[in-house]
């Protein structure tokens, strides 16, 4: 009887269906163990082969707890909202939805093939209004929540009213972005429109001017990963950054709990410390620099600036300060004779990203604004300046620039001759030790160390009430708004031009039919031409931004444990049960995005009470990659020659005149010294082609033979009609057959895009035309041999290429493990008592499994497999007593076998999912006996086993009988006999 995939796999899918095997219920009898992958966002390509390892590492873990007795919740559900959806809307003018949910039903069909244990009926879908009516929810609590720093909690904007009616906001310790202070008096006058702006400066929730990437080609707003080189990446069309009004989460109220929490949570280090650094505390002192007056006599100062810094013991080292270009003080301080340039200058940096702006360490571009500064120490004017490099969300949006002690201000001072004063002497220190050495040419701090300066200066400043220690933090609130269709409506109407939460009762609010996908071209989203939905009866308008994508996946593992609630986003009972996540997997990519906007927003639910841990995921892995085998093609552009072309190296030879070497290889002189050309194998050709002169790079001198050490092959250069080709590499279909070796010197005169192929591994993707469907493979090898051939491929935190080679391997051992339970006659397992060999094999197993499960180890899982099919095969082992073991500690590996093995094979009642994990039994490691070398004068002549217990007496009297160790021996009485219980036996003649 053969091992029958196909029939297997589809045969118990259907039964695990129709039996509800994995459906999950609450049952407080059982401890939990919540197992989750970040869920997918379900494109239009489906799933290739990389997307299901970590999947297939969690049903491994799920699969394995429930055998060990824990109610296990391993959900599944669709991050559904999605650009990708959007732009095929736009394209289209069909509803995203739509297509949407065809992507669902394609990619829960790939899932169901593979054999995952998920309880659908779970299922979280983010566009789905009976989901999104609780995030609009939340969105709801946090509008109407502020942040007390003293209680280090949210608390209800209800109980602010009450502190501002009772003591204004004097002496408030709260997250806020006001500098104002006003008084119960003040707050009493204000009317109610006074009151909500008020309040808009402390709310979670809040909206206010941000600067946002507007392409007006496009008539939208761009994500920062939509633009590049200052154009959109769609059409190319040019973008400039403009203030609007949007969204946004105080997130920054959490910034230090979310530093804290990193302690008590098992994940990655490096994980940790992309969240710290992104969050990037730091200490330091808060200093205000007075304006100088614009003329000389004029007795009021223009302003002042406040400036941030972690270094304030270099004070006597600031030359000159720098404002953001987009700082609201430029255009007040400007000079009128350098108001153009200012002018031309914002101009230039509107038309950069953050991204851009911040990467460019060695550009340097600025204009000074004719203002001065008063040095707070010195009394000297001190020019202040515009630069791209300084960023608005970043600290103040303005720096004291000390040259002596920071690379970018030296760079910049450099540039435009600014005075460079040193303030630290690190004689004596190493070079790249930080905030060490001793002051100079600092007036009070002379000869202090940088941290007893540093701590001086702080006193200072604060004594002289021009500044105050403080603590800032890199991170910034989280944007919330979206121009765009497909997306959570806000719950928001405008009275008054200020917004307001509807109803709770009125939710959830949902999107409107549109005639147009497309962007009004206005800055508001395609929901605004919906005037029906927009304009409400009683004269109000609802909000038409949309919700990110992050709105939906910052919450959704909580309405996993209660999906079917439509009262609460997750009852209580649920909530304490599950608490939260004890194993979560996905890709690291995801650091400082959802991960830390999850955290932030768990975080703010517990402070309201919701739900009864402070942190979501308490385990979190990060899986590896698999990586495509990709092919590439030289394609000719003509023209020029390009410099990257010199890594590569090629031939492409005429069948009919493959002597001909005027297509051959080359490289330019700037590649090879001269020694080099001259030894190692770089061998010089003389051909007669015609060199072009006038290209980018000078023409090469030589041309080397396929010999030549350090060339890579399958890329080409083709040189016709005397003239060399340029062109650029391309990705091609590894599905097809595109692979040209040879061709006719006709054929090449006539080529223009079409050459040989190399290849590279890289990141799996459609646009590198390396995807595998695992489709194809399950089609091919089946579910349960693609799921251990994936395990196989290496640890799950590593990125490794899919390479097929291995498949044919893991799909024997499949066929070895069946043939353990049938052969060509049937099915062949008896009741026969086991052997020890059979039980230490089986024993030594389990022990493996166990502990190598518990680490996510399981590549070593496989391999462990392997060694016990075939030591059970060469023991010829088909006995019950030890195959019912095994096929319980593959199930969780290689579900379809074992079910199909556990039910019609060993005949056991119910699912295979039901039973219990194998007990290991140290004791079938214990080792009865040895099988001893016998060495006479150093040479092994002879083995023999013997109890281990067997006395020392006993041990000699048998060895020496041995007729073996009699022929060496002659006879001869031993002058020594060496007996190592359980290791050697040394016979001295």
């Amino acid at each position: 009887m053969e091992y029958n995939f196909k029939d297997i796999e589809a045969r118990w899918q259907q039964y695990w269906r129709d039996g509800q095997v994995y459906k999950v219920s609450n049952d407080p009898s059982k401890p939990k163990c919540y197992v989750l992958d970040m869920f997918p966002y379900p494109s239009g390509a489906g799933l290739h082969v990389g997307h299901p390892l970590g999947y297939i590492a969690t049903d491994i873990y799920s699969r394995y707890k429930r055998l060990k007795g824990f109610n296990v919740l391993h959900p599944m559900g669709f991050d559904a909202f999605g650009l990708p959806a959007e732009q095929y809307a736009i394209q289209t003018g069909n509803h995203p939805g739509a297509f949407t949910d065809e992507n669902l039903l394609r990619y829960r069909q790939q899932l169901d093939a593979i054999g995952f244990n998920y309880d659908w009926d779970r299922s979280v879908e983010t566009h789905r209004p009976d989901y999104y009516k609780w995030t609009q929810w939340i969105f709801i609590q946090l509008f109407h929540s502020w942040y007390d720093k003293k209680a280090e909690k949210a608390r209800p904007v209800a109980e602010l009213e009450a502190l501002f009616a009772l003591q204004g906001n004097q002496g408030l310790d709260a997250a806020t972005d006001m500098v104002a202070v006003f008084t119960a008096q003040d707050w009493a006058a204000m009317d109610e429109k006074a009151r909500q702006e008020t309040l808009m400066h402390y709310r979670l929730a809040y909206q206010s001017y941000t600067d946002v990437n507007w392409c007006e080609e496009l008539g939208t707003v761009l994500a920062n990963d939509e633009v590049k080189d200052g154009v959109s990446e769609r059409g190319g069309y040019p973008v400039i950054r403009r203030p609007m009004r949007q969204w946004s989460l105080r997130i920054t109220a959490y910034a230090d709990r979310l530093l804290k929490g990193l302690e008590i949570i098992d994940w990655p280090d490096s994980l940790k410390e992309q969240q710290r650094n992104w969050i990037g505390r730091s200490e330091g002192a808060s200093i205000v620099f007075q304006v100088a007056p614009p003329e000389a006599g004029q007795a009021d100062s223009a302003g002042q600036i406040e400036i941030f810094t972690t270094r304030p013991d270099t004070i006597f080292g600031a030359t000159f300060m720098v404002l953001a270009p987009e700082h609201e003080l430029v255009e007040h301080i400007s000079s009128q004779g350098q108001q153009g340039e200012v002018a031309q200058y914002k101009e230039y940096v509107q038309n950069r990203s953050e991204r851009e702006r911040q990467a460019e360490v060695k550009k340097v571009t600025g204009a000074f604004t004719g203002a001065y500064a008063i040095h707070p120490f010195t009394q000297e004017r001190i020019p202040i300046w515009i630069s791209e490099y300084v960023l608005m969300g970043y600290g103040t949006g303005a720096i004291m620039a000390v040259p002596s002690d920071d690379e970018r201000d030296q760079t910049f001072a450099k540039h435009f001759g600014l005075p460079i004063v040193p303030v630290v002497d690190k004689t004596g220190y190493p070079a790249d030790a930080v905030k060490v050495g001793k002051l100079i040419n600092s007036d009070f701090l002379n000869g202090l160390e940088v941290k007893e300066a540093i701590s001086l200066m702080c006193r200072k400043v604060e004594e002289m009430g021009i500044g105050k220690a403080k603590v800032n933090y890199r991170l910034r609130d989280a944007g919330f708004s979206r121009q765009r269709y497909w997306g959570e409506p806000f719950p928001i109407y405008y009275k008054d031009d200020m917004p307001y939460t509807l109803p709770e009762d009125q939710l959830p609010v949902t999107l409107p039919e549109v005639e147009s996908y497309k962007p009004t071209g206005t800055g508001e989203s395609p929901l605004a031409t919906a005037t029906d939905w927009v304009n409400l009866s009683d004269g109000t308008k609802r909000e038409t931004d949309t919700m990110p994508g992050y709105a939906g996946s910052s919450w959704y593992f909580l309405r996993y444990m209660d999906p079917h609630n439509n009262t609460e986003f997750a009852g209580k009972a649920a909530l304490d049960y599950w608490q939260d996540v004890d194993l979560y997997v996905g890709g690291s990519e995801h650091a400082v995005g959802h991960l830390l906007y999850s955290r932030f927003w768990h975080k703010f639910l517990h402070d309201l009470g919701y739900v009864p841990s402070e942190e979501p995921f308490k385990k979190l892995v990060n899986q590896g990659m698999i990586q495509g085998v990709s092919e590439k093609i030289l394609m000719s552009t003509g023209g020029k020659l390009n410099k990257t072309f010199h890594d590569y190296g090629g031939i492409l030879i005429p069948r009919d005149n493959p002597n001909n070497l005027s297509y051959t290889y080359y490289y330019s002189d700037d590649f090879y010294t001269e020694e080099q050309k001259a030894s190692g194998g770089l061998t010089a050709i003389n051909v007669p082609i015609q060199f072009v002169t006038n290209n980018v790079l000078d023409i090469p001198k030589y041309l080397i033979s396929d010999k030549g050490k350090g060339l890579k092959e399958n890329a080409v250069f083709l040189a016709q009609n005397g003239y060399w080709q340029n062109g650029e590499f391309h990705h091609i279909d590894v599905s097809q057959n595109h692979l040209h070796h040879n061709y006719t010197t006709e054929e090449i005169k006539n080529l223009s895009s079409d050459f040989r192929t190399f290849s590279e591994v890289e990141k799996m993707s459609k646009s590198k035309d390396n995807v595998v469907n695992p489709d194809d493979i399950i089609a091919k090898y089946g579910a349960d041999t693609f799921r251990l051939y994936e395990m196989f491929l290496g640890p799950i935190e590593l990125s490794k290429p899919w390479i097929t080679n291995g498949l044919d391997g893991v799909a024997k051992f499949m066929r070895k493990f069946w043939r353990l339970f049938y052969d060509e006659n049937g099915l062949k397992v008896t009741d026969a008592e086991p052997s020890k060999a059979e039980l230490k094999t089986l024993h030594k197993t389990i022990k493996k499994i166990e502990e190598d499960t518990e680490r996510l180890a399981f590549n070593t899982c496989v391999s462990a497999f392997m060694i016990c099919v075939n030591e059970l095969t060469e023991l010829g082992c088909h006995k019950k007593a030890i195959l019912k073991d095994l096929v319980v500690l593959m199930a969780p590996f290689a579900p379809h076998v074992a079910e199909e093995l556990w039910q019609h094979a060993l005949g056991q009642p119910g699912t295979v999912n039901d039973a219990a994990f194998p007990q290991f039994k140290p004791e079938h490691l214990v080792e009865s006996s040895f099988n001893y070398p016998v060495s006479i004068n150093g040479k092994v002549r002879a083995n023999i086993e013997l109890p281990l217990d067997m006395d020392a007496a006993t041990v000699q009297e048998t060895v020496l009988s041995l007729e073996d160790v009699q022929k060496w021996t002659e006879g001869k009485a031993p002058k020594r006999f060496i007996h190592v219980p359980g290791r050697i036996v040394n016979v001295v003649v």
